[in-house]
């Protein structure tokens, strides 16, 4: 036991903190005057208890960390911090089952941003408040953990990304705790300032903080069932899609903008990728839409950009119901899922940085054909990619489809139907939110769903969110051998 002694002081330590972020959302309700003040207070105490007890407990052991314990440090936590996030909604007025609270604070910790809450209009802000907080620390500590934690547990070819991020020739700072508090700062200046933009555009302070926290995170909580399209404000619309892309771009480019190299935002062709394929495929359903459906150029173009951004940076925002537009955009919609955003942000999916080596990959092989005797290498903006990276992310991408193809077959034999169980795995594996159809589509709901259906998505959020490969090492006998 003495190897869990450090993995149960750092998850006691975040489990304390976790209690005390949950006074702010009391002091909320009791400002407003409502007595879910007192749910908060008393889950606040668990969590300060329970957290105090592991910490204590588990003192007196050296803090380090071998490779075995980074995978469990890096699963137990996720793990941990949802169900004690789950706390306050289980023991809230709002009459949810320990399954539908626990699925709620996966999706917002993941910042998948699926629900099942309905009413969302007239919930106490406590809740509200507790939702978007859920998602912001989530987002940060999903930056933290692509930056600290998986390039160095080797996971889906983000070996590269230590390679872009410490080289002496591309060095943004020294230290991974420096670097991880230079990307908080900048997490917390861009809630900051797109808090402001939104209160600019014409939300009150209250629905600028918790929009800010949803947006930046790309996690997709709104105060309102109608989502951002409660406003009916273009507006807001384009701050939304501004601070969505800026959360789906790498963390480490503020750094580097902020250390006076602008230049590393288009020298980076992950971002220009992504930026890329958002332009081209907005264009083209915007023409589409113009042309089969008689709409207004402009308006086309806002609310296809909108619901283009909101899906490919996996925030999940609606502002309209994409799924009657037709087909085209049912198919384009699906494939955008898939995609997520850059490495290192808070977006999810597969990601740029390993479709970019899928696609070196398949020119490599072409390459191959007509060179069979040829020494081709594998290069990366002006670099050479290991054989171990390339493996890695192209591993990723097998397990992302093979795990897409089991929990679909798992959701839909407890009684979902084919679009339900097939857009609800791609969803959940890609921390996107809504998915398509009339059950779980931009204009419906998961509170519907069975709670066999809801643990299932739960785990699907965890395994997207941990890189698949972090959480599905813990499964393997030789994991737990000579602890």
């Amino acid at each position: 036991m003495s190897a869990f002694r450090p993995i149960l002081f750092i998850i006691g330590i975040f489990v304390v903190t976790m209690g005390l972020a949950m006074i702010v959302p009391a002091i909320t309700d009791a400002i407003a005057g409502h007595r879910d003040w007192i749910t908060f207070a008393i889950s606040a105490g668990c969590a300060a208890f329970v957290g105090g007890l592991m910490v204590t407990g588990s003192m007196g052991s050296p803090i380090t960390l071998t490779l075995r314990q980074g995978f469990a440090l890096t699963t137990l936590s996720w793990i941990v911090f949802s169900a004690v996030g789950a706390l306050p909604l289980a023991f809230s007025g709002l009459g949810l089952s320990y399954a539908d609270a626990f699925f709620e604070a996966v999706s917002g910790l993941t910042t998948t941003g699926s629900t099942v809450l309905v009413g969302l209009d007239t919930l106490p802000p406590g809740i509200l408040l507790w939702r978007a907080m859920l998602q912001w620390v989530g987002g940060i500590g999903i930056i933290v953990m692509a930056i600290a934690m998986l390039p160095y547990l080797r996971i889906g070819g983000m070996q590269l990304f230590r390679m872009e991020s410490s080289d002496k020739s591309e060095k943004v700072l020294p230290r991974i705790a420096q670097m991880a508090t230079a990307t908080s700062v900048a997490y917390a200046l861009l809630t900051l300032g797109c808090a402001a933009a939104y209160a600019f555009a014409g939300m009150t302070g209250f629905e600028a903080v918790t929009h800010a926290m949803s947006t930046v995170s790309t996690g997709g909580y709104s105060t309102y069932d109608a989502s951002l399209g409660h406003f009916a404000n273009p507006a807001i619309e384009w701050v939304a899609m501004v601070f969505m892309l800026l959360g789906a771009l790498p963390f480490v480019i503020y750094i580097q903008i902020a250390h006076g190299r602008g230049a590393a935002v288009w020298n980076n062709s992950e971002v220009r990728a992504f930026l890329g394929i958002v332009v081209a495929v907005s264009l083209t359903v915007t023409v589409w839409l113009w042309l089969v459906r008689d709409e207004r150029l402009v308006d086309a173009f806002r609310l296809v950009t909108f619901n283009v951004v909101s899906v490919v940076t996996t925030t999940g925002f609606a502002t309209t119901d994409y799924g009657q537009w037709g087909g085209l955009a049912v198919v384009v919609f699906f494939i955008l899922t898939f995609i997520g955003g850059c490495t290192g942000s808070t977006a999810g999916g597969i990601k740029m940085l390993r479709l970019e080596l899928a696609a070196l990959m398949v020119r490599n092989q072409f390459q191959r054909l007509y060179q069979p005797h040829g020494i081709l290498i594998i290069r990366y903006r002006g670099q050479a990619v290991a054989d171990d990276v390339v493996k890695s992310a192209m591993n990723f991408i097998f397990i992302f489809i093979l795990s897409f193809a089991v929990l679909s077959i798992c959701l839909s034999a407890v009684g979902l139907d084919f679009i339900t169980a097939v857009s609800g795995a791609a969803t959940a594996l890609a921390n996107v939110g809504p998915g398509l159809g009339p059950v779980i589509g931009p204009a419906g709901n998961f509170s519907t769903l069975p709670d066999a259906a809801k643990w299932l998505l739960s785990a699907g959020m965890l395994l997207g969110r941990l890189e698949f490969l972090t959480l599905l090492v813990m499964l393997s006998p030789r994991f737990w051998r000579d602890w």
